[in-house]
């Protein structure tokens, strides 16, 4: 069996484990190497034994701690070719780091396969992440896009759990307080997707055989929990899907949520 938390999720930071008998790996580093060594303590595991670090973009909300995590570890790194190129020319990537990209080809790690999907942002080369445990089970990330697209689809398809995007509400993004040009990045296809937007993704999703979500990097002040929870359920329900019945859906915190053991 493997483990998996969302350790930090949000505009404060962004950062999953994964914990197999084999050792660990994180998707992203965007918050202090205590607070996620505390966090993978938490998981039952161990900082030191993280071998690689899968980072789907550069913004800081990602990435903050990833060069402590790096040099803390010896962990990989892996990225796409643009993200990885990103990280160096920022200072991010400790000199002896081994960088393996993964544009169009996957990585092995732990004996799990990370593969690399395309994501639409507001950067170079963001990413999504199919993950292949030892077991046979299948973990997908998919946050920070402005929209679904193909490739995005094909690679969360069949998968055993998805983390994936419910940003904002998008009432409560109009009315709010951002300015202008941050409201209109947002709603950008390459900007976040809303609650809507990722509830329609997920009767295919649980038609292809996925029973766990996990609804990620929730807005503070464009969304509510709730809200998110009841978009997801409802558009399921239009399947005759229930929550806790057919499937298992939840919505991370900003920090310390609990393992989802697959």
């Amino acid at each position: 069996m493997s483990r998996v938390s969302s350790l930090f999720s949000g505009s404060t930071g962004n950062c999953i484990y994964i914990g197999t008998e084999n050792g660990g790996m994180l998707v992203d580093a965007g918050a202090s190497l205590k607070g996620i060594a505390e966090g993978v303590a938490r998981c039952g595991g161990c900082i030191d034994e993280i071998k690689a670090v899968a980072v789907t973009h550069e913004h800081i909300d990602h990435v903050k701690g990833l060069k402590a995590v790096l040099n803390k570890t010896g962990a990989k790194l892996i990225a796409s070719e643009k993200t990885a190129w990103t990280l160096c020319e920022n200072g991010l990537v400790p000199p002896k780091t081994d960088i393996i990209t993964v544009d169009g080809k996957s990585a092995e790690i732990n004996s799990s396969v990370v593969s690399r999907f395309a994501t639409s942002h507001d950067c170079e080369g963001s990413s999504g992440y199919r993950i292949s445990l030892p077991d046979g089970k299948t973990v997908c990330i998919c946050t920070d896009l402005g929209v679904v697209t193909d490739e995005v689809r094909a690679s969360l398809k069949g998968s055993d759990l998805v983390l994936i995007e419910s940003n904002h509400d998008i009432d409560m993004l109009k009315k709010g307080p951002y300015p202008p040009y941050l409201k209109v990045r947002i709603l950008s296809e390459k900007g976040h997707i809303s609650n809507n937007a990722c509830a329609a993704e997920l009767g295919a999703l649980l038609q292809s055989g996925t029973q766990r979500f996990v609804l990620c990097h929730l807005s503070q002040k464009n969304n509510i929990p709730m809200l998110a929870k009841k978009a997801s359920e409802a558009a399921l329900m239009d399947l005759g899907a229930e929550n806790g019945k057919d499937y298992l859906l939840s919505v991370a915190a900003p920090k310390e949520n609990g393992v989802i053991v697959i």
